[in-house]
């Protein structure tokens, strides 16, 4: 155990990174498909905004928790560290595996999404769907290989683009002036409990938008100053991400009435195709490939530092803490893209990401829970940032993951039954694993 803890990440990445990873892993096409949608399940102006408005508090909350956590235990791996920190090894052991095939999921349904959008503009390509998907793979490969200032310069381009183009589509949206808005009018019909239920579906909807918020934790270690850059980017990159959310949903519904959007599956193509005409699906489709490509950066970077993590630890071969010159942790990097590849090559990711998203939801739980046991614990441990409203904030989250780990349990029986599944089977692993790290 103690060979490992010689093997560190570069100190490289710095507040740029930061933001740019939130940015980058957060805003994708789930902003441009999900309009549509809730306004389908709520057709209510206010409502609709609202959600948009209450995911964005979860995330300011959880980021003010996030920070706390990520300064105080600046290490590769994120909320892998604090669970193992606070409840012991098993627990982290349990917790980085969970985040870690989450995040490895999400790179592989990346890849082929992109591919379907290059199809659109290139449709002679159809045929070539897997083989594209797979290129951009070997692509991002090879650049995280090549080090870890490549990956951050790439990041950083593709979110400033990301948000320029955002922001062009709403100033465009607000200059529009084709069709006249109707005035909104106070609908009672909110409060009756099939707006209730439609209310909180779209929350859900609102909170996977969200969703890659806390990205850079993982990159922790690699901070040039953690203690103040880490809290600075996760408050910003939230901000900006909030404010695009918000903004660009009062935008579309601007163009066109609720009612034309409702259960739209692109409705930012539909909103385009008004605003621009014809062109108007290649611009929407121009900016999701964009989103696409800086959210699949971003996420070739993260499991490769989860697994990193879990084998300084000992719970990973040996070989995981090899770190090459340009400072990535390159045979965990390896190891996450020969993995990406099968599930590409598998192409089934609808409960591939039924089973991350309910993982996602114990793993932020367990670090919110580890938030509280080590200010208990370990109240002299050096704080550079201590989260806002502690303890409130931090029980609400809780509370939060509770509420949706229950809700997530209802709905899908067989998703919960894997995590039963996989926990059962980890232990005799971390087992096994904890004799041989002993002997060593």
């Amino acid at each position: 155990m103690e060979k490992t803890k010689s093997y560190q990440l570069k100190k490289s990445l710095g507040i740029g990174f930061g933001i740019a990873i939130l940015i980058g892993g957060t805003i994708g096409v789930g902003i441009l498909r999900t309009p549509g949608a809730i306004a389908g399940m709520l057709d209510n102006y206010w409502l609709i905004i609202a959600c948009w408005i209450i995911g964005g508090l979860y995330v300011l909350i959880g980021a003010g928790s996030y920070a706390e956590l990520a300064t105080m235990l600046p290490k590769a791996g994120g909320s892998y560290n604090y669970v193992k920190r606070a409840f012991g090894a098993y627990a982290g052991f349990l917790t980085g595996w969970f985040d870690y095939i989450t995040n490895a999921i999400a790179p592989a349904f990346f890849c082929i999404v992109i591919s379907e959008y290059i199809v659109i503009l290139f449709p002679n390509l159809e045929s070539q769907i897997t083989v594209i998907a797979i290129a951009f793979l070997i692509a991002f490969t090879l650049l995280h290989a090549s080090g870890v200032k490549n990956g951050s310069i790439v990041q950083q381009v593709t979110s400033v683009i990301k948000v320029l183009f955002f922001v062009a589509l709403i100033v465009a949206c607000f200059m529009y002036s084709g069709i006249k808005v109707t005035p909104i009018k106070k609908d009672t019909v909110a409060f009756e409990m099939g707006m209730l239920i439609g209310f909180f579906k779209s929350l859900q909807m609102v909170l996977g938008t969200y969703d890659g918020w806390n990205a850079g934790c993982f990159f922790a270690e690699e901070d040039e100053n953690p203690g103040k850059n880490i809290p600075k980017s996760l408050y910003t990159g939230a901000i900006i991400v909030i404010v695009i959310y918000v903004v660009i949903n009062m935008a579309f519904f601007y163009v066109m009435p609720i009612a034309s959007l409702a259960n739209s599956p692109l409705a930012a193509s539909e909103v385009a195709k008004v605003v621009f005409g014809d062109n108007g699906s290649i611009i929407v489709t121009c900016i999701a490939v964009f989103s696409i490509i800086s959210i699949l950066n971003a996420y070739m970077m993260i499991p490769a530092r989860i697994l990193f993590g879990l084998s300084r630890d000992g719970f990973f071969i040996q070989k995981g803490t090899v770190v090459n010159k340009g400072g990535t942790p390159i045979v965990t990097l390896l190891v996450s893209a020969l993995l990406i590849l099968v599930l590409i090559c598998i192409g089934s990711f609808e409960v591939l990401f039924s089973l991350a998203t309910f993982m996602s939801v114990i793993v932020w739980g367990l670090a919110y829970c580890a938030l509280i046991k080590l200010r208990i614990s370990e109240p002299n441990l050096p704080r550079p940032y201590k989260s806002w409203g502690y303890p409130w904030t931090t029980i609400v989250m809780i509370l939060f993951s509770i509420a949706l780990f229950i809700g997530f349990a209802y709905s899908d029986s067989t998703s919960l039954l894997v995590i039963g599944g996989i926990a059962l089977f980890s232990y005799p692993v971390f087992l096994l694993l904890s004799q041989r790290n002993n002997k060593v």
